[in-house]
Order: structure tokens, then C-alpha cells, then sequence
């Protein structure tokens, strides 16, 4: 019997593919427990049509998520960011991801989820840092982040 998978089953078959299975493990299994459903005309014409909409909705975001990134790596988005220092340049805390997302937000209007900042390890000292980020599935930015001390 040839089925469509509405989710991934293990061993057998990921969310969207259209395969052949015993008639048994299809009915008793698969189609009882909702994970599948035979794959009619008309239910195929259905996948195509939203394999579709999901290609298009993923180039829209890729769209979106590249001209993003520029307005990040724009020369004039340097995210400034004050705080109490030593003498020796080094900061008392550290700049945390969020930290970095909050200034952007409140300085440029940009708004960067905390986790898709890939920061290895906080900022602790003064001056600029180049900042990673993973907008989308290979599209990355970078922030420009300047740290000075708090006066």
C-alpha cells in the first residue's frame, strides 16, 4: 500500500515522503495512529501543493533574513554599549547576549532573538568587537559591538 508520512516514523519514513509498506503495518499501524494516509490523487495533488507553499514561505524568510543582514552590517549600526571598566581596560561584569540584543533594539530598532547571537563567551573588555549572528540557514551577520567605559 502506498502511503504519504504526516510524520517522521523511525526506520520507515520522514514527514512528506511517499512510500510503499505492507497493507497490514499501513492500516494497523500508520494510518490508526494518524501517522500517515494513503496516498490517493488527490491527496498527492495536496502534498505538491504544499510542498509549494512551504518552498515559497522559506524563500520569503530567506528574503527577509538577507535584507536584515544588511541593515546589521550597515557601516553606521555600531551598537554602543557603556560600562565600568578597570584600568587596564577590563570590564568589572562581562556583555552578555542579551545585553548586545537589548542595545541593538533600543539603539537601532532592530530586533535580534538573544539565541541567535553566537557569542562563545561574554564580552569583557573595552573597544570593538566583531559579534556573529545566525539570521537563518546560511545567511550569518555580524554586529558591530563598541564598548566604553561608564564615566
Amino acid at each position: 500500500m502506498k502511503v504519504i508520512f504526516l510524520e517522521d516514523v523511525r526506520g520507515k519514513g520522514k514527514r512528506g515522503d511517499i512510500k510503499d509498506v505492507p497493507d497490514g503495518y499501513a492500516q494497523n499501524f500508520l494510518l490508526r495512529q494518524g501517522k500517515a494516509k494513503e496516498a490517493t490523487p488527490q491527496a498527492m495533488s495536496e502534498l505538491k501543493g504544499k510542498q509549494r507553499r512551504e518552498a515559497q514561505q522559506r524563500a520569503a524568510e530567506l528574503a527577509e533574513a538577507k535584507e536584515f543582514k544588511a541593515k546589521i552590517e550597515d557601516d553606521k549600526t555600531i551598537v554602543q554599549i557603556q560600562s565600568k571598566a578597570g584600568e587596564d581596560a577590563k570590564l568589572f561584569g562581562s556583555i552578555p547576549s542579551k545585553q548586545i540584543a537589548q542595545a541593538l533594539d533600543k539603539q537601532f530598532g532592530l530586533k535580534v532573538d538573544k539565541r541567535k547571537i553566537d557569542l562563545r563567551e561574554p564580552i569583557r573588555s573595552l573597544g570593538y568587537t566583531n559579534v556573529p549572528v545566525k539570521l537563518a540557514p546560511g545567511v550569518d551577520a555580524v554586529i558591530r559591538v563598541h564598548v566604553t567605559q561608564q564615566n
